[in-house]
């Protein structure tokens, strides 16, 4: 569900005119016959969008050319939708998933309206996103409102209200409360529908939903990493049994090697060490500037809310108001790359999980580490809990799908890891403690202190510190076991005047050490990707 999703211009969506009036008049069971001859739809003249009287063809980088009818039209045709295009979403499969089940399995009787409720949802449900997705509703928010249980699917219900009435969609209120509980993913109040519908949009059974089938294809895609996943395959292989979404048996491991490349996806893209230290300065930003702009309030107002996008950080920049000094130099920091750092992260045993808690791990607990010269101060350290699990926290969510043969399609069952293959992971979550620092000058001090810290839960009964050295710190020494006490890398390079060759060989692996492994030559511009922690 990421990045360069084609969307459509307002203007774009003219649907009087097109380049051949014949085939506008064309009866639709028609259209497909000839569309065939129609060369401009996959030749270089091509403009990627194909119109006819009720419908409009858009080409997708992911599922090719995509149809939209006139429904989901009306939808896009909105400034409720059309803000999306500066937040960089989209949604497809739900309407292809549902139409195959109707068309395969007419006993379901599921009905047009189901049909068409079920497409809306999936074109719907990222409407409430706030600027950064994930990094707006997972930092900012709990920060800016402590104590709130807002989330952005609240937002896609109130954002859905307001499209409708400000743009006087033809829909009706039983339609609208189905589409919201397909957002949610759940049956709330009398609704007879079919429970299955709710497990295509948001699937709270097991988290495989079109919504992961899409998002994880997009950003393997937009970050260039090879997968094997076929999700197209995954939907055909799949029927309702028993009011519930199944998938053959022999798909079993294809979808453990779907929750794998999302959590390899985490574990490589979303939760990588440079990307979190901007959102962290993303999230100072907009907490700095929330009582001039009012960003956290927008969130009880569709008008306000509407506005409020990615380029919320522009706005700061561009923006005279008194009050945001410090929000503006924080945003500049990012622009000119001189980053919050990453100082250490240490990979929790089961063990202690019950000792290496918030309560127990903090910037204060860290500070009061501190040697006697560090000068550390609470607003130095910042300390992440990091999860990184296969979308259904700490369980297998294979053991909540159920399977069927080609010989009994009306019986479903579970089929044990076991059974599938002896590599399978025993564990399907793992928990780390990273620590960051706002001030790069610190990032040894904050270094020296954690691991003090740390090494009162590794102490043995005669004294002894256990703790693992942490071979992803920029202070780690191979041959050292007690990492705190490596040489430290300072801007003087070399106690004595290099030559240019070497001069500029020490300066790159410095900036290497400096930059946390990425180059000096990355863009400066800010660019964040959207991080699916909804189903963590």
């Amino acid at each position: 569900m990421d990045d360069n999703f084609p969307f459509i211009d307002c203007d774009d969506l003219d649907h009087n005119t097109h380049n051949n009036g014949s085939l506008l008049g064309t009866p639709r069971s028609n259209r497909y016959h000839i569309r065939g001859s129609f060369s401009p739809l996959f030749g270089i003249e091509d403009s990627g969008i194909f119109e006819g009287p009720i419908e409009k063809y858009i080409n997708d980088p992911i599922h090719g050319h995509v149809l939209l009818d006139n429904d989901r039209l009306s939808f896009i045709d909105t400034p409720q939708f059309q803000r999306l295009r500066d937040l960089k979403r989209t949604s497809h499969l739900a309407g292809e998933l549902v139409e195959r089940f109707r068309d395969t399995q007419p006993e379901l009787e599921i009905s047009e309206n189901d049909v068409k409720c079920v497409k809306l949802a999936g074109l719907c449900h990222d409407l409430g996103h706030g600027p950064f997705s994930h990094v707006f509703d997972n930092e900012f928010i709990p920060k800016a409102i402590p104590g709130s249980t807002w989330a952005h699917e609240q937002a896609s219900e109130m954002m859905l209200e307001y499209l409708v009435d400000d743009n006087a969609i033809d829909i009706d209120r039983e339609e609208i409360n189905f589409i919201k509980d397909l957002i949610i993913g759940e049956r709330r109040g009398n609704s007879q529908r079919h429970g299955f519908l709710f497990d295509i949009v948001a699937n709270k059974r097991n988290s495989l939903d079109v919504d992961k089938y899409d998002y994880l294809q997009r950003d393997c895609y937009n970050v260039g990493i090879k997968s094997s996943i076929d999700c197209s395959r995954l939907m055909k292989m799949s029927r309702v049994i028993d009011d519930q979404i199944c998938w053959h048996h022999k798909e079993v491991y294809n979808l453990y090697e779907l929750y794998h490349t999302r959590f390899s996806l985490f574990k490589r893209v979303y939760t990588h060490r440079v990307g979190k230290a901007i959102e962290y300065m993303l999230t100072d930003a907009l907490l700095a500037a929330d009582q001039v702009l009012g960003i956290s309030s927008a969130i009880f107002n569709g008008e306000d809310y509407l506005h409020l996008t990615d380029d919320i950080v522009g706005q700061i920049e561009r923006s005279r108001e008194p009050g945001l000094d410090e929000s503006k130099a924080i945003v500049k920091r990012i622009r000119t790359r001189n980053l919050y750092k990453f100082v250490d992260e240490l990979l929790i045993p089961r063990e202690k999980l019950g000792q290496l808690t918030k309560q127990n791990i903090n910037s204060a607990e860290i500070v009061s580490h501190q040697g006697p010269n560090d000068h550390l101060k609470e607003e130095d350290v910042i300390v992440e809990f990091l999860r990184n699990n296969y979308a259904m926290k700490d369980r297998n969510p294979v053991d909540a799908i159920k399977f069927f043969t080609k010989h009994n399609q009306t019986t479903s069952y579970h089929i044990p890891k076991e059974k599938v293959s002896s590599l399978i992971p025993s564990e399907f979550q793992e928990n780390i403690i990273r620590v960051f620092t706002r001030d790069p000058s610190k990032i040894k001090a904050v270094h020296e202190s954690f691991r003090r810290l740390m090494s009162r839960f590794y102490r043995s009964r005669d004294g002894t510190s256990h703790l693992p050295p942490s071979s992803t710190s920029p202070y780690y020494d191979s041959r050292n076991t007690t990492p705190e006490r490596c040489s430290i890398p300072t801007t003087r390079l070399h106690s004595r005047p290099l030559s240019p060759t070497r001069n500029i060989a020490a300066l790159s692996s410095f900036k290497r050490n400096n930059d946390d492994g990425s180059s000096s030559s990355s863009s400066s511009c800010i660019v964040i990707k959207r991080h699916r922690t909804d189903d963590l």
